[in-house]
């Protein structure tokens, strides 16, 4: 068990943060560290971290995301660290952010925000 009474477990850490997928910037950098940070604290384990450049709202379209799909299919994580909703899909395409938690739902995985204001206060996606 963790300090915060958590199983240790996998889980699959997801960036979408820089708009230029030739350079990571300080965006993704800070989105990574973040989440590191979450994981540490939580005794959590990070399987793979799987990055997307930011831009395209839908999810399904994009490669990392995909992987992040397949790794809660077959079971090898238990939880998605995502910075923060927007990472998933904007506030304009809301419906495919709850498309997407509701689907791994049902695969059992969480979606956990590691952005301290949403992770202190417990928030995950529903």
């Amino acid at each position: 068990m963790t300090p915060h009474g958590e199983a240790v477990s996998p889980v699959v850490l997801y960036v979408c943060a820089d708009r230029d997928p030739g350079a990571p910037g300080e965006a993704a950098q800070r989105a990574r560290k973040e989440g590191q940070t979450f994981a540490r604290e939580r005794g959590l384990t990070i399987a793979e971290v799987v990055t997307d450049t930011y831009g395209e709202p839908d999810p399904a379209r994009r490669r990392g995301w995909r992987r992040v799909r397949q790794l809660a299919r077959t079971g090898h994580v238990t939880a998605v660290l995502v910075r923060w909703p927007s990472a998933i899909a904007p506030e304009s395409a809301r419906d495919l952010r709850h498309r997407e938690a509701a689907w791994l739902r049902d695969q059992g995985v969480r979606v956990r925000y590691t952005w301290a204001p949403l992770s202190a206060r417990g928030v995950e996606a529903r």
